[in-house]
């Protein structure tokens, strides 16, 4: 089994340009190329395992792709093509979660399958709506768990729909739906999701627009502007390096050409709160704002998160690195989404921080962290990359050994070489 080791780090100041692109936007890129009928161009493409999985299924279904470099060209087909064989998604809820609001209503048999991880996650949050308008989905447990059989259908009905959850995956895949139905649609949710969906979109020429409460989504009448664009630098990713720059002593951390999309930063404006020196500056504002972060250590306290946790959902587990090594007790609440991702994230956290010695009490939507110190343990990733970064992270204060560490390549393929720059790193394949 995989395995990493990370000794603690002394102060450090370092610029970091290589940040992973945005793994949201990268699937995104490739998924939407499809709603097109001329070739996008996409530049600084993420290439990690999830992302090239998504690429690979979109060469299954017709469309071509060209690559030099930093540059990548995807021209679509005239039609989706039936493919032969199933479409596997790895670990990534978000590329089978937009695929089946995408093939749901595209005429043909679609199979959609990934890792053992991904087969655990429930499904019918997107395969419920969808059905409900009339597409033909099934699956393991009437079609919550993976794989996904999809009959697509030529178009699929409007709809008003109130989602109970707020989530990105959930909105994209019935906009997706929405575009090819037949009629406009209406899609509410608790409360705003990360929104890149909707932005890119409008971008390529789709009426998805805000109406009151709701976003309306009209039905395409033709096919969309293809895409140009540069990938921003993931906020989600740069995260573990802020974390760091903010537990560290004397350290500081510039990432650079990140997205500063509001939904996006939400984890690095707790981390501000928390007393670490934060400024962000814009450069560009074309699909996304995108400018850099600059983190500076200092003394952290306790905070209570309660809000925009779909802002943060995917960030919670490295601020609960943060949290840890905080003065003060720190408290997560409305987060039960965390027991739904890579690994119940809730446990994951709740039992790798008492390994650590750090008092914690789990709630069903959340934990209470009292913190003050961490100390070197061995801990389980359970196959979550965000897991596994996360206790690396701690691991610059006081070592860290984590074990089942392969999950870290589906999202950031160079983040043991960043961490190499901070601090001494082992580790086994």
């Amino acid at each position: 089994m995989s395995w990493l080791k990370v000794e603690p780090a002394a102060a450090f100041d370092e610029r970091i340009d290589t940040i992973a692109p945005d793994k949201s936007i990268s699937h995104r890129c490739a998924i939407f190329s499809l709603l097109s009928d001329q070739p996008s161009v996409v530049r600084n493409y993420l290439r990690a395992e999830d992302t090239l999985n998504t690429l690979e299924i979109v060469k299954m279904l017709g469309a071509k792709v060209e690559e030099e470099g930093d540059f990548m060209k995807i021209t679509p087909p005239e039609s989706i093509s039936e493919p032969a064989a199933i479409l596997d998604c790895g670990n990534s809820g978000t590329a089978i979660r937009l695929f089946m609001g995408f093939l749901a209503s595209r005429p043909g048999f679609f199979v959609l399958f990934g890792d053992k991880y991904l087969a655990s996650r429930p499904m019918r949050r997107v395969a419920d709506p969808l059905r409900s308008i009339g597409a033909n989905i099934d699956g393991r447990e009437e079609g919550n768990l993976a794989p996904i059989a999809i009959r697509g259908e030529e178009a699929l009905q409007g709809f008003v729909y109130d989602s109970p959850i707020a989530s990105a995956q959930v909105k994209s895949a019935m906009i997706l739906a929405a575009l090819n139905a037949t009629e406009p649609s209406l899609y509410r949710e608790p409360h705003l999701s990360r929104d890149h969906s909707e932005r890119m979109l409008r971008g390529m020429g789709a009426k998805v627009q805000e109406k009151g409460d709701a976003i309306e989504i009209h039905p395409m009448t033709a096919p969309l502007k293809p895409l140009d664009i540069t990938v921003p630098a993931d906020p989600s990713s740069g995260f573990f390096f802020a974390v760091a720059a903010a537990i560290v002593p004397g350290s500081r951390v510039v990432l650079q050409n990140l997205s500063l999309n509001d939904t996006r930063i939400e984890a690095y404006k707790v981390l501000q709160k928390m007393g670490a020196k934060i400024t962000f500056v814009l450069h560009e504002d074309k699909y996304e704002p995108i400018g850099d972060i600059v983190v500076e250590y200092a003394p952290l306290h306790g905070v209570t998160v309660e809000k925009n946790i779909a802002w943060l959902i995917d960030e919670l587990p490295a601020l609960s690195i943060a949290m840890a090594l905080a003065e003060g007790k720190s408290v997560v609440k409305n987060a039960k989404e965390l027991r739904v991702k890579e690994s119940d994230r809730i446990s994951s956290v709740v039992n790798n921080l008492r390994l650590c010695g750090v008092s914690v009490e789990e709630f069903e939507d959340g934990y209470e962290i009292t913190g003050g110190e961490m100390h070197r343990a061995k801990i389980d990733s359970h196959g979550d990359h965000r897991i596994a970064m996360s206790f690396a992270v701690a691991g610059l204060v006081c070592g860290m050994e984590i074990d089942d560490t392969a999950c870290i390549q589906t999202s950031f393929p160079n983040f043991r070489a960043l961490l190499s720059r901070i601090s001494e790193v082992q580790y086994g394949d």
